[in-house]
């Protein structure tokens, strides 16, 4: 009977947070400049996957899968993605305000992709996706190597990744002034800044294997993470193979946080705050903390989203700015606090 208690435990608190997520989903295909009921919105999902045969209004419909819906699930992949990266970056690192935009990953993963698409370096070899994921593996290996060489502990790679980030950032910017036209440099900056308004169906089925396959890997090595808290040394005494564990992950970060940056641009702060805030809820294990992280992060950007399209009528805004507006005054708490951390 004991042990049943868990398992029934997991089991209920795995289908509260699939009914959370698939709420905030409807609420994302629901919410915007149109009001849509979400009765709605479940009678065009039936339509579209079971062929329900609702009668529904050709125009809703439309706006619905093939705007919004699509726009919610990308939103979700990003947030929990992002989530899962600050989670395993700053366990790995032991510093607080590890995440991928400050270690600069976003940063390089953004001077990837815009080297692709206004560069055409590759020759037409690279995608989108596969020159951002070059470009955060180039960022955190320069950060990392900078790090090393100050020689200050892990608070030494915050400071190098902020370098790291201005310096990719910078890059980013000369490309796009110097190569992109006016329209491509337009378009460019507001993709940088977070930008959900092209995103369609066929993102889903990049951003969406993407997320799944980050959540596996991480869960698969969460009594790693678990060990890492105390150091590699201590890890290493646990019989964790620290360097296979810790390529693993890096790698994984990396592929997460490119491709969610090819499909939306650099998004900041999720990564930093969505972690703290599962500890908050349910602790330091990473069994709970890992699934907790997606799902607060998946909700977060959800929300983050309809805010964006929503808070000026008739304009949208980048979704970036939604998180930055959060996400600021949390970083500011947590580096107070932190501050030895430095």
């Amino acid at each position: 009977m004991i042990a049943e208690r868990p398992l029934l435990f997991r089991t209920g608190a795995a289908f509260a947070a699939l009914v959370l997520l698939v709420v905030a989903l409807g609420v994302g295909a629901a919410v915007g400049e149109t009001a849509i009921p979400l009765d709605i919105v479940a009678k065009t999902v039936a339509n579209r996957l079971w062929q329900a045969g609702h009668a529904i209004e050709p125009i809703d419909e439309g706006i619905i899968w093939n705007y919004r819906l699509s726009r919610a699930v990308v939103a979700a992949c990003c947030g929990s993605a992002l989530a899962l990266c600050g989670v395993i970056l700053q366990s790995l690192l032991r510093n607080a305000l590890a995440d991928p935009y400050i270690l600069g990953i976003s940063a390089g993963a953004s001077t990837g992709a815009v080297s692709v698409a206004i560069l055409g370096i590759g020759a037409g070899a690279l995608t989108l996706p596969a020159g951002a994921f070059l470009g955060a593996l180039v960022a955190f290996g320069l950060v990392s190597a900078l790090a090393v060489r100050a020689g200050r502990g892990t608070g030494a790679i915050i400071l190098a990744g902020i370098a790291g980030s201005q310096l990719f950032n910078a890059l980013t910017s000369f490309i796009v002034t110097k190569a992109a036209s006016a329209e491509q440099a337009r378009g460019i900056m507001f993709w940088l800044l977070g930008n959900l308004s092209g995103v369609r169906w066929p993102d889903v089925w990049l951003a969406l294997p993407v997320a799944i396959l980050g959540l596996l890997v991480c869960l698969w090595h969460a009594r790693a993470l678990d060990a890492f808290t105390f150091g590699t040394e201590s890890a290493a005494s646990l019989g964790i193979p620290v360097r296979r564990v810790y390529i693993v992950l890096i790698a994984i970060s990396a592929l997460m946080t490119a491709t969610m940056v090819s499909i939306v641009g650099s998004i900041g702060f999720v990564g930093l705050v969505i972690p703290h805030a599962a500890r908050m809820v349910v602790g330091v294990r990473h069994g709970l903390l890992l699934p907790a992280s997606a799902l607060i992060g998946a909700i977060f950007m959800i929300a983050a989203d309809v805010l964006s399209r929503v808070i000026i009528p008739g304009q949208v805004l980048p979704i970036g700015v939604i998180t930055a507006l959060f996400g600021a005054p949390a970083f500011a708490l947590i580096l107070s606090q932190r501050r030895s951390a430095l």
